[in-house]
């Protein structure tokens, strides 16, 4: 068993995930949507973060928010203290693999070692589900998007299209480097919002949502 898996991403029209300003209150606020109990990012999301977050210090830890859990099979992130101070999530929990280089001295993280290469997103969503995890929500870029869609593991995509055609600044997409797998998707929503906003959802066959 593994919890239920959804990425909620913002796009432009062509599907780019770069190269325009995203409404922000709006994606989050759909966010709260799905009520996770995980908040699954991959490492390249959490390092463009770090500036801001080692200087910007944060009102701790969020009781009752979500687990923050980010895959870091090189060990690359190093302010965890301040991604759990950061005041969105109630602790953090970094993703390693056998192979991953020693972590720095100091580094105060629980870690959930899978995989020998890389992390095995499918024996971390068993062990999520296994410590009462129902519902992951992917935020993060679209390496990792693709990585689940891939491995079958992705229930849920909520695609926030904006208003604009990115263009050539366009150059990341909400399914990554790679096209996604063929296959098709059931429908399980279309909202216009304001602002020119359309708010897709779909759901791989088969997928059940939590009650």
């Amino acid at each position: 068993m593994r919890p239920y898996v959804v990425a909620h991403v913002a796009v432009s029209v062509e599907g780019a995930t770069d190269g325009f300003a995203p409404d922000l209150a709006q994606f989050y606020g759909l966010a709260a949507t799905w009520s996770e109990d995980v908040t699954l990012v991959g490492a390249d999301t959490i390092l463009a973060q770090e500036p801001a977050l080692a200087a910007t210090p944060g009102p701790g830890p969020a009781p009752g928010g979500p687990l923050l859990a980010v895959v870091d099979s090189q060990a690359r992130v190093q302010q965890w203290a301040a991604l759990r101070d950061a005041g969105h999530w109630s602790g953090v929990l970094a993703l390693y693999a056998a192979s991953t280089p020693p972590r720095p001295a100091g580094a105060d993280v629980t870690e959930l070692v899978t995989g020998d290469d890389r992390v095995d997103l499918s024996a971390t969503l068993s062990t999520l589900a296994d410590r009462g995890a129902r519902v992951v929500r992917v935020d993060s870029g679209g390496t990792l998007i693709g990585a689940l869609l891939h491995r079958g593991l992705l229930d849920e995509l909520s695609l926030l299209v904006h208003p604009v055609l990115a263009g050539a600044a366009g150059t990341r997409h909400w399914h990554g480097a790679a096209p996604p797998p063929e296959g098709p998707l059931e429908p399980a929503g279309a909202q216009p919002l304001d602002g020119g906003l359309v708010w897709l959802r779909y759901r791989t066959p088969g997928a059940t949502p939590p009650r």
